[in-house]
């Protein structure tokens, strides 16, 4: 049976290296909203390469809109669904709690609803590693109870996974709810830590540090979730799962920072700031159960991630 896939937030940075994967041997279809939360150019940019494929269809949409989303499903032949979409980023979750509420519940609660109607029988839901809240040692396990996030973005998240468990249960659609570590590489937002300290960096100006630089992050190089997520996208042996795809390593700030400085041969401007409410001090992902289900090998540490991201930034900028 040839595969039709919806991929919400195909534009975006994820989404975009997704359908870049998926159309080398399938149909795509991609709903964005354009949210210009950041540049609405850097979207367009991303998928430049799709808009003249003939296995591929956009349509700039909002999960919010359950009619057009039943729309599309009429008008097209969908197998499986990948929900990408969010309004993403912790900081301006606090600020915004409930465009964040509509856009990450609602709209998951109306791609779910429009999945069950359509009988689709697999769905993919692109969770956080946010959903842990504060956990001081050890990696973090797909069983630990999630009863503590500290952002609306983070809770945001975790209702996704638990209305999409109820989903599952209720009308038998096989579910995968993938706890995204970090996530850096080509194409990577502007608004995310490493692609914002590059450019500060870049052009001489100060870099605001929120605490003394020894908080730490699991970075998921783009490539190894890409190839986590296709294997989510195969898996067929049990009905519902959650399950990490990070890197399995903690990076201190300071040492990315430094990582950055090297590559781009420039000093950083410091300023340092107090902690903001809404950020973990660590993240680092258990991912044995990755490795066991979808044979998740991620190969990409973060020094070599880096170099592939800078070599990619300068050529985006087009700096000498």
């Amino acid at each position: 049976m040839e595969k039709t896939y919806l991929i919400t937030g195909g534009a975006g940075f994820i989404g975009s290296h997704l359908v870049n994967k998926l159309l080398l041997n399938s149909k795509v279809i991609c709903i964005d909203n354009f949210d210009p939360y950041y540049s609405v150019e850097i979207k367009e940019k991303n998928i430049k390469n799709h808009i003249n494929n003939k296995n591929y269809k956009l349509y700039k949409t909002d999960i919010t809109n359950i009619n057009d989303l039943r729309s599309i499903f009429e008008n097209n032949n969908i197998t499986d669904i990948v929900h990408l979409a969010a309004k993403a980023g912790v900081r301006p979750s606090i600020q915004q709690p409930l465009e964040y509420n509509m856009t990450n519940v609602v709209g998951t609660v109306n791609l779910l609803e429009t999945a069950k109607e359509f009988g689709i029988k697999k769905f993919i839901f692109g969770s956080s590693s946010s959903v842990y809240g504060i956990r001081e040692q050890g990696t973090f396990r797909e069983d630990t109870i999630i009863n503590s996030p500290i952002s609306p973005y983070a809770a945001t998240k975790a209702a996704g996974e638990q209305i999409c468990y109820t989903y599952s249960h209720l009308y038998g659609i096989k579910i995968l709810c993938l706890r995204f570590f970090t996530v850096y590489g080509a194409g990577q937002r502007p608004d995310l830590a490493i692609h914002k300290f590059a450019g500060l960096i870049n052009d001489e100006k100060p870099l605001t540090v929120y605490g003394d630089g020894t908080t730490m992050r699991d970075y998921t190089y783009i490539d190894d979730i890409i190839q986590g997520i296709i294997s989510a996208i195969d898996y067929e042996d049990t009905p519902y799962e959650i399950i990490n795809l990070g890197e399995s390593r903690t990076v201190e700030l300071n040492y990315l920072i430094d990582l950055l400085q090297e590559r781009l041969k420039k000093k950083a401007i410091i300023k340092r700031h107090p902690l903001q409410p809404g950020d973990v001090p660590v993240t680092c992902a258990d991912i044995t159960k990755a490795k066991k289900l979808l044979g998740y090998n991620p190969t990409t540490p973060i020094e070599k991630g880096l170099d592939n991201f800078t070599q990619w930034f300068c050529n985006y900028y087009k700096l000498v």
